[in-house]
Parts: structure tokens; sequence; C-alpha cells
């Protein structure tokens, strides 16, 4: 299979370019770029160019047929996968209000390998700082998957990330309304939890608040939901390893359904102690 480019497809010419090649059996179409219409997909410029592969978000808890079918799956960010983990089984099952509160720590390695004065050792160590207050990039993966597991309206999430001094992890902690739960809610919450999850290997649903340490390059993610029976609040709180699950090891965990190998296949790893 070759690999293709075409410069200037917005041109008449161009869009003839792509129109042959979308269907060579030898030929693959892999980027396309135009001034006209920079950053647009080529779908959204010519309709009857859509690719024709199924596009699936990829979180295997909730996609995982649509996974095993799909040629391309977008991995979603580290924060989202904890705050739609922890929150997904009480959002479907329509326990709790549309407000809802994630608060998320992250360590520094969620940065990526560029220098910045934030990640500086003098200026991270010994400190936690709030970032992306105005709107950050992963909110929409929340509402997206949140609000298609519920009846409208949809959620309305107020989404606050934190810079803490450590390398790896994610801890999350999500805040909402219950509707009507009664005293006992805690006990009955968590067996929905375990119940939704019980097909998924890498989530566990645990009696006791998790720590990152306790999934330190592990695909695992852990959780934890409670009720804060004086104020009529669930609370969940969530933790993985964001380069893991929250990245390359959620990566792989797709690979492997698209593969049709078993889901944790190269992924049976403990978590690094201590």
């Amino acid at each position: 299979m070759v690999r293709i480019g075409i410069v200037n497809v917005t041109g008449y010419m161009g869009a003839e370019a792509a129109r042959l090649l979308h269907a060579h059996p030898e030929v693959e179409l892999t980027s396309v770029t135009g001034r006209s219409a920079a950053g647009k997909p080529l779908g959204e410029v010519f309709p009857h160019l859509a690719p024709l592969g199924l596009t699936v978000y990829g979180l295997p808890e909730l996609h995982r047929d649509e996974i095993a079918a799909a040629k391309l799956v977008a991995s979603p960010g580290c924060h989202a996968t904890a705050a739609i983990l922890a929150l997904a089984p009480a959002v479907k099952a329509g326990l709790i209000e549309p407000d809802i509160v994630v608060d998320s720590k992250t360590g520094v390695s969620g940065a990526g390998r560029t220098l910045g004065l934030s990640y500086h050792f003098s200026e991270a160590n010994e400190g936690v700082s709030a970032y992306g207050l105005g709107g950050h990039r992963q909110l929409p993966e929340m509402t997206q998957e949140l609000g298609a597991l519920c009846e409208a309206p949809a959620p309305r999430i107020t989404f606050v990330p934190h810079l803490v001094p450590m390398t790896r992890g994610i801890l999350v902690t999500c805040y909402a309304t219950l509707r009507g739960e009664s005293t006992d809610a805690t006990d009955r919450i968590r067996d929905l939890y375990r119940d939704f999850y019980r097909e998924s290997p890498f989530v566990r649903v645990v009696d006791e608040p998790p720590a990152t340490k306790q999934t330190l390059g592990s695909n695992r993610c852990f959780l934890y939901p409670t009720v804060d029976e004086r104020t009529g609040r669930l609370i969940v709180v969530g933790c993985l390893d964001n380069l893991t699950k929250g990245g390359a090891g959620q990566g792989v965990q797709c690979l492997n359904l698209m593969l049709g190998l078993p889901e944790s296949t190269g992924l049976d790893g403990t978590a690094l102690y201590p």
C-alpha cells in the first residue's frame, strides 16, 4: 500500500484526485492540505469524500465492541479517562443531578518532555497549583461521553486540574448531588459500580480510598464511590497512572481489541511499589 498526500485538495484538480484515490486498491490517502479550508476535515469540505471507516473514542470500558470493529481509535486524555470511569455508572443509572464537579491532580509527566518554567524542579517541588480554569481541552471529552450515557439535560461539569510534585499519576475526586438516595446508598452504589465494570479487567472498585502509588506503572484504575450522607452527595475517588491507563497502556488495550487479542495482552504487570 502506497501512502499518498495531496497538496491543495480544495481545487477542482485536487478534489478529483482525492475522488479517484479514495477508491484506489493500492493507495492509502493519508493527508490533504488546502489553504482556503485549513484545519477542516476532508469530509467537511467535500462530504462525498468523508472517510468510510468507523472512528471510535478509545475508552474500552464504554466502547469495547465499537473499538474491536474500528480502523481508527482516538485514545482519551488522562484526566478524562479517570473522570469518565469515576462517573459513568452513576450517570447511566440516573443517580445524580447534572451539576458535577471534577477535581483532578496530575503528576508533572502529564505535560510531556517539553521544557516549561512551571515544570522546573524549583517551581513544581513542594507546591500544588491549579491550571486550565479557563477551559481545559479534556473537558469536552467528559461532557461528550457522560452526556451520551444519559437523557437531557447534559451534564454540567466544572473541571479543575492541579499540578502536584510527583512524576506520574492521576487522582480525581468527583462530586455530584444524589437524586433521592437513602442513607444506605453507599453499599448499593458500590454494588452498582462493581456490576458496571464486571467485564472490565483494568477497573477495580475498592473499599478504601485509593492512592496513586497503587497504580504506578500499571494499566489499572481504582475507584472508590461513597456517599456523604450529610449533604446527599456522591463522592467518587479514582486513580490511575497518566502514562499507562491514562495514555500508552490504554492505547495498547485498544490495539488488542482491534487485533482480536485478549484485552489484557501485554498489560498484566502489577504496580511498582513503593
